[in-house]
């Protein structure tokens, strides 16, 4: 019996499956969001993977929690692209050298991900200071006997 994990998937499916559409999956390859290779042969229907449907569903996930642009997006997701080929890279090394080399590849892909994170906390930060002075000023109003 195939599962998603080994057999190719058709737009559809993975739209279903992240809870998407097929024209924001298009999107996002034409953006380059998700994935740049060629994904279909002439004439033929674009073939997704597991990992496909696992990277939209991180783009989406990032996109809703963080509200960032689609060009931070990007920069968010292709370090985590390349923070997993580190891994896959760590796995197959025992070079203590280039071990250590990779570690400090992943924390400068690390520390790009926290800036664009951290500038959006502080974003959000500064939008709950102004709503809080607006709720101070409103109920500082309400308590007020002249209305």
């Amino acid at each position: 019996m195939s599962t998603t994990e080994d057999r190719p998937m058709r737009i559809g499916e993975v739209a279903d499956l992240t809870g998407t559409t097929p024209r924001t999956i298009r999107y996002y390859e034409e953006i380059g969001l998700l994935g740049r290779e060629q994904r279909r042969e002439q004439g033929k229907h674009r073939a997704y993977t597991q990992a496909d449907v696992d990277r939209v569903r991180e783009i989406l996930r990032l996109r809703d929690l963080l509200g960032l642009s689609l060009e931070q997006l990007a920069q968010l997701v292709d370090a985590e692209t390349a923070r997993a080929e580190i891994r896959r890279e760590l796995e197959s090394t025992d070079d203590p050298a280039r071990r250590r080399a990779l570690r400090k590849q992943a924390l400068s892909h690390i520390a790009g991900q926290l800036t664009l994170v951290r500038k959006r906390l502080d974003e959000l930060k500064a939008l709950e200071r102004e709503l809080t002075e607006k709720q101070r000023t409103v109920r500082q109003r309400l308590a007020d006997p002249r209305g």
